[in-house]
């Protein structure tokens, strides 16, 4: 049976990191709900397509057509051992469409992890954040800056400040997040397979802490 990871944690909390980290040290796929997202509606694919036609008009995408994109590349064959979910399910309904997703090609949830940070440090945190715009590596001006300013050190491109991490922008993300999360956390709690790991360690440390909750979940 292939064992699918799922890593959540508010804006800030450094998912999207950790979950890169994890994917080489496990040699999964690291599976980010954004980028499928932004694949789709660059290539203009028919689920592209009609995400667009709702996201033009400020309306949230409705679940069926995320789930789609999600089920969609989880059939590809890189997923066959499972995979590191990032950003995705966010609501104990995609949760439940992710279990029967995974169930019909052998799979399953094996492990939960919720990066959690408080609300104040997550503040400090985002305005400073910086996104390559050829490939999405993060950078901060004071927990990880680059080695030159304003350029990926990946790849040379150049790195820009998301509308999103502006900081009048940021508390507002911050609770909706919260408020929408409360109630999968929960649900993963029931099922007994959720794990909360302190995001405010070193990146490192969080690393760590998070692979022993994998082999931990693994194991049991």
């Amino acid at each position: 049976m292939s064992n699918f990871i799922v890593l959540l944690g508010p804006p800030g909390a450094g998912k999207g990191t950790q979950a890169e980290t994890i994917s080489e040290k496990l040699h999964l796929p690291h599976i980010s709900s954004g980028d499928i997202f932004r694949q789709n509606l660059k290539n203009q694919t028919q689920l592209g397509l009609l995400a667009a036609g709702f996201i033009n008009k400020g309306e949230l995408v409705p679940d069926e057509i995320t789930i789609a994109m999600i089920r969609d590349r989880l059939s590809q064959p890189d997923c066959q051992n499972g995979a590191i979910l990032d950003g995705f399910p966010r609501t104990p309904a995609q949760a439940e469409a992710l279990s029967i997703m995974l169930s019909s090609i052998n799979g399953k949830v094996k492990s939960v992890s919720y990066i959690s940070v408080p609300e104040n440090v997550l503040i400090d945190r985002l305005p400073g954040r910086w996104t390559c715009r050829k490939a999405g590596h993060v950078f901060h001006e004071k927990y990880s800056p680059p080695q030159t300013t304003g350029v990926c050190d990946f790849d040379g491109s150049e790195l820009y400040q998301r509308d999103d991490d502006n900081p009048e922008t940021v508390k507002v993300r911050i609770r909706v997040y919260l408020e929408q999360t409360l109630s999968l956390i929960e649900y993963y709690h029931q099922h007994d397979v959720l794990a909360e790991v302190d995001g405010t360690k070193s990146i490192e440390q969080v690393t760590r802490n998070l692979l022993a909750t994998i082999q931990r979940n693994g194991n049991e």
